[in-house]
């Protein structure tokens, strides 16, 4: 039984973490209350090394980690400068289970949630397809929610990637999100998307919801609770009505 659920800011990105908390509050029978980020909050001596191990330095290959000097500063920069970290993938287990032994011990009990939204990429290994794949959460203790895992995560129609490439061709540099709006048919979240919070309270629900319940997700498009692969259908979950499918309804929908 979940009795309290802690939320950790992500000060670098347009995610509103106390607003996450009281779309939270509304919903389940627990306490919820806002933190700092995490990684200041409960900064331990070899985190930098921990995040190190976790990086992803090719796509299809399961082996990860690079703890060479010059890495280990970075991630060091990159715990006290967070606005510089960027374009790293990192293994959502392995970071998962780093922040876990950086929690007290008295706050690592399943009594107690952790939610902490991250400004980094985080991925699970596929091996049904030998590849790494990004994600938006990793659920568990303390659950990951990646605010750029919710702009890169799922899928984007097929004409923005081939936009995307036009303009890297003919500019050398990503196109801005204007042109990319007006030129691709298809909604989908970018980067800094205003969007962003409403999107993530489903992805945050999820957290709770695993550990309260031990299910994952839920199989029906269109609720909070499903894990969606394309932005069309992330943006159907997360960002129209209805919010949940009948039977989440039940135990999530407050008058």
């Amino acid at each position: 039984m979940v009795d309290r659920v802690t939320l950790y800011r992500s000060p670098t990105t347009v995610a509103d973490v106390d607003e996450l908390a009281a779309w939270l509050r509304e919903r389940i029978d627990a306490a919820v209350t806002v933190r700092d980020r995490f990684l200041d909050v409960h900064r331990t001596d070899g985190l930098a090394e921990r995040f190190a191990e976790a990086r992803v330095p090719s796509p299809y290959e399961r082996e990860t980690g690079n703890t060479m000097l010059g890495t280990i500063r970075y991630e060091e920069r990159a715990l006290d400068h967070p606005e510089r970290e960027g374009g790293v993938l990192y293994d959502g287990l392995q970071v998962q289970r780093a922040l876990n032994a950086a929690l007290p011990e008295d706050e690592r009990g399943l009594e107690t949630l952790h939610v902490t939204v991250l400004d980094r990429a985080i991925g699970t290994w596929g091996d049904h397809d030998g590849r790494w794949h990004k994600r938006v959460n990793v659920l568990g203790q303390p659950a990951l929610v990646s605010v750029p895992g919710l702009y890169e995560a799922p899928a984007k129609p097929e004409a923005y990637y081939k936009e995307k490439q036009r303009h890297a061709l003919l500019s050398g540099d990503a196109p801005p999100r204007e042109v990319l709006e007006n030129q691709v048919e298809g909604d989908f979240l970018v980067e800094d998307d205003p969007r962003t919070t409403d999107a993530l309270k489903g992805y945050v629900l999820q957290a709770y919801h695993y550990l309260e319940t031990g299910e994952a997700f839920c199989d029906r498009e269109g609720c909070r609770l499903f894990n969606a692969h394309y932005h069309e259908d992330l943006i159907d979950a997360q960002l129209r009505e209805p919010a949940f499918c009948g039977e989440h309804a039940q135990l999530y929908e407050r008058a």
